[in-house]
């Protein structure tokens, strides 16, 4: 990614540390994505939270999600997802949930990552396979629905939120990455954050449990493919940056014409996330 959305020279940012993820035994790759610092400030933290889906909480981790006190739950899933694997709630759940009705996954009831399974045998097809995903999520009706919700949540909503899909790497990753550009944050920290997925928490837990659930659905494929299928890599993200940009100009271009994000959200959007 060679655009950078901040004037400032990388050594002049500090990273923020590894304590923006929790781990937890039923929800993978929870994490904080703010903290950065982006064109107006510092962006908040404890306000922007991502994970996977939450079908397998544990009580305990109800009580954590819970003291993160979340107004807003963005579930980027589509129905079949839904009516799958519903999510668990705390006793004392009330943050309102938003998502746009439909499929934003290509095959009912599957996640993004397995759409193309059924071509994946090793890792080069898988890597492929997620390349080429990559340069059409930014257009799924249903998907440009929810992501619209989300930014309109993030702009007129107060307290935290938290954006899950499935397995919280995909159609998350995208979100908080356009979050992070919008917002002006340095497309190296943008990059960064969006790579987390394959470190954050227990990431073998979670590569292991989505293995598991691609076989249970009759996949064939090698490990490599399976690992290959639950990771993120730079190619997939800069994928569907490059395919926005060829369509639209900017990335900015984009999020007015099809997010509804104009200029008058963004300033809004900064004034609830950003120091």
């Amino acid at each position: 990614m060679n655009e950078h959305a901040s004037g400032m020279d990388r050594a002049d940012r500090v990273a923020p540390g590894p304590d923006r993820t929790i781990t937890l035994e039923g929800i993978h790759n929870l994490r904080d994505y703010g903290g950065y610092e982006a064109r107006a400030g510092t962006l908040k933290r404890g306000l922007l939270w991502r994970s996977g889906q939450h079908a397998e909480a544990t009580p305990a981790d109800l009580d954590v999600i819970h003291d993160l006190d979340l107004r807003t739950i963005i579930d980027l899933r589509g129905d079949t997802e839904r009516g799958q694997y519903p999510c668990l709630r705390h006793s004392q759940f009330d943050a309102i949930v938003l998502f746009e009705p439909g499929e934003t996954a290509s095959g009912h009831g599957r996640a993004v990552h397995e759409e193309f399974a059924d071509r994946v045998r090793d890792e080069a097809s898988a890597h492929q396979a997620m390349a080429t995903l990559y340069r059409e999520l930014p257009w799924r009706p249903a998907l440009v629905g929810t992501y619209r919700l989300y930014f309109d949540a993030l702009a007129h909503r107060d307290g935290a939120s938290l954006l899950h899909c499935f397995a919280g790497k995909d159609r998350t990753g995208l979100a908080a990455a356009l979050v992070h550009r919008i917002l002006g944050v340095h497309a190296d920290d943008v990059m960064d954050d969006y790579l987390l997925t394959n470190t954050a928490g227990n990431s073998e837990a979670r590569i292991a449990a989505g293995a598991e659930h691609l076989r249970g659905s009759g996949k064939t494929m090698d490990d490599a493919a399976f690992r290959k299928l639950m990771s993120v890599h730079e190619d997939f993200l800069d994928n569907a940056f490059d395919a926005i940009i060829q369509r639209h100009g900017t990335i900015e271009a984009y999020a007015r014409d099809v997010l509804g994000v104009t200029p008058a959200v963004t300033a809004a959007m900064e004034a609830r996330l950003v120091d």
